[in-house]
């Protein structure tokens, strides 16, 4: 048992995941680093002064009250928790086949649930005014992404949720808000820039520089961005903040 608050991230394996948790560890949690692969997320927290890594689907509800219950147990409370954990697949709308338009959302949304769900529970019964944040994106604000449709079904989903969790959690003190990144660069959007730039039938570096030229602040966005957003939302300073979307993506997307 550690004397720290206590956040568990979800996807921290790579990308914004592995930013957040760093983030929250620099910080003074005790950061819980999971992901679906167990060795990026061992490789994670071996760089974070107190944190231990965990194996995590967060497409199954079992494994996600397992892992919660497993939490509380060891230290005796739960005050933080991040969703992250997300996948993407750039296709043409009309050849997104139905187990692809499955997993996108078993993932995106479904993973979001039942992580939610699990840490709402255990923060209710030990009494714990907590902080959930969920990782949507840019895409959850504006509909009109080429090639990323189920992926943008998925992360309205996301946004929808929050403001549902929010609203019933309340009660209990628990503040529920999602981050909604740009382009960040990432390991994810390096696959994407391939993909779009397949698509589109133009090099990659066009597509990498549409990025920019989509973003007032013109640069591509980091991780480390998002991380520190996420740090905001579940620290004492946005205390009087539940059910937003918060847009961190330079200004590509106002609202």
């Amino acid at each position: 048992m550690v004397n720290r608050q206590i956040a568990v991230v979800t996807g921290a394996g790579s990308g914004i995941g592995a930013a957040i948790a760093t983030e929250l560890g620099r910080r003074g949690y005790h950061v819980v680093v999971t992901d679906v692969v167990a060795q990026n997320a061992s490789k994670v927290a071996k760089g974070i002064d107190s944190a231990q890594d965990r194996q995590l689907d967060v497409t199954n509800p079992d494994e996600c009250e397992t892992l919660v219950q497993a939490v509380v147990a060891e230290h005796g409370r739960l005050d933080v928790w991040v969703s992250n954990a997300g996948i993407s697949k750039m296709q043409r709308f009309v050849d997104i086949s139905p187990a692809d338009l499955a997993r996108n959302f078993e993932v995106n949304a479904y993973g979001v649930f039942f992580c939610g769900q699990s840490a709402a529970r255990a923060m209710i019964a030990l009494g714990t005014r907590g902080a959930i944040v969920n990782t949507a994106s840019m895409a959850a604000k504006e509909g009109g992404v080429l090639f990323l449709s189920d992926y943008v079904a998925s992360k309205f989903a996301v946004l929808g949720l929050t403001q549902a969790m929010a609203a019933e959690l309340a009660p209990h003190g628990i503040r529920v808000n999602c981050v909604c990144p740009g382009y960040v660069a990432t390991s994810m959007q390096a696959r994407e820039l391939a993909w779009e730039a397949e698509l589109r039938g133009v090099d990659e570096a066009t597509v990498r520089q549409s990025y920019i030229d989509n973003t007032p602040l013109a640069r591509l966005e980091t991780a480390e961005d998002v991380a520190k957003v996420v740090a905001f939302l579940v620290s004492d300073d946005a205390s009087f903040v539940t059910g937003e979307a918060i847009s961190v993506n330079g200004g590509a997307y106002m609202d």
